[in-house]
């Protein structure tokens, strides 16, 4: 009788065995619930301030070109238009269809800071990227120092009034958007800059808004009222690019002018080419931040990393010296 109840338990061990062995064999369902080993499915949120500025342009292309090498990743673009509201009721809809992490480069500081702020209090990830916003209630901020970028200009102009002989030394800066904390800050570290020659005098200020529409019709503006200009100071090269262009139409020596802008994109009508071109005497490499911030993103949804809070990009100058050296280093082609 034992010998029976042996053999009858093996026999059923063995016709069991072709049913555990697949069901070890059976494939575990991932986060994403699509199983198996293929990763989790992110949707990211990119909440661009306007796109009608090439620098930003690029800033998007990047950021799509990192993203497009993680078949994982779903990204949306929104563009604002330079709209404050409109920029609000963009991330408004980012959050509504649950995003799993949003990058945004504000339009303006103060207006946006609620409701980044109120993504990051949801507990989505936010990356600010550029421009920024006040406060602590964002991941992380990746961007150049705009103040030092700034100061560069402020000091490079200092030294050329000097060498130029050029006393006094007059200046027209066309700034950028006032309520952005790039324009605040390469404003104030031009002024730093300069503090170095007492000869160089500000004489006029506007704000064309980052765009060369604007910067065409105020650069005709001022130069008409201020007949003895020597240094334009742009707050990025489309809009000295546009003044170099109106002085020129204007029948001024624009050999005799200090043509100063800041981005340096290696592109066919970018700042590096307006150097190479003599549009333009000197220019500051402003890194979009794209690729780094789809680098940081995967780091803190795939890999629960703490980022820090400041991740700072570094810059160049580019002058008649360089600018080839420049253009094929950041890839730049004829």
């Amino acid at each position: 009788m034992h010998v029976r109840m042996v053999q009858l338990r093996l026999m059923l061990l063995v016709l069991a065995l072709p049913v555990m062995l697949a069901a070890c064999t059976q494939p575990t369902s991932s986060p994403g619930g699509t199983g198996g080993d293929a990763p989790r499915r992110w949707r990211i949120g990119m909440s661009q301030a306007n796109n009608a500025e090439p620098w930003r342009q690029a800033m998007n292309a990047q950021i799509a070109a990192a993203a497009a090498r993680h078949p994982n990743i779903e990204i949306e673009f929104t563009d604002a238009r330079q709209n404050n509201a409109q920029q609000i009721a963009d991330v408004e809809a980012f959050l509504s269809k649950g995003i799993d992490l949003l990058i945004i480069s504000p339009n303006e500081a103060s207006p946006l800071t609620p409701i980044v702020a109120s993504a990051f209090q949801r507990g989505i990830p936010v990356i600010v990227l550029d421009r920024k916003v006040k406060g602590e209630q964002y991941t992380m901020w990746i961007g150049a120092d705009n103040r030092l970028i700034g100061r560069k200009a402020g000091e490079y102009t200092a030294r050329w009034c000097r060498e130029q002989q050029r006393s006094p030394c007059t200046v027209i800066e066309l700034r950028g958007l006032e309520g952005s904390t790039p324009t605040q800050e390469r404003g104030d570290g031009f002024r730093e800059g300069i503090a170095a020659n007492p000869d160089v005098r500000i004489i006029a200020s506007q704000n064309a808004d980052w765009l060369a529409e604007r910067a065409d019709v105020l650069a005709r503006v001022l130069f008409e009222a201020n007949p003895d200009v020597d240094v334009v100071y742009a707050h990025n090269d489309p809009m000295g690019i546009a003044a170099f262009n109106v002085a020129k139409e204007q029948g001024r020596d624009t050999d005799a002018i200090l043509f100063i802008g800041i981005d340096a994109l290696a592109t066919s009508d970018g700042g590096i080419q307006a150097v190479r071109q003599g549009k333009l005497d000197v220019t500051y490499v402003y890194p979009t931040g794209g690729a780094e911030a789809i680098e940081w993103a995967l780091r803190i949804l795939e890999q629960r990393e703490t980022p820090p809070r400041e991740v700072i990009l570094d810059t160049e100058e580019v002058t008649i010296a360089n600018a080839d050296a420049m253009f094929q280093k950041y890839g730049g082609r004829e």
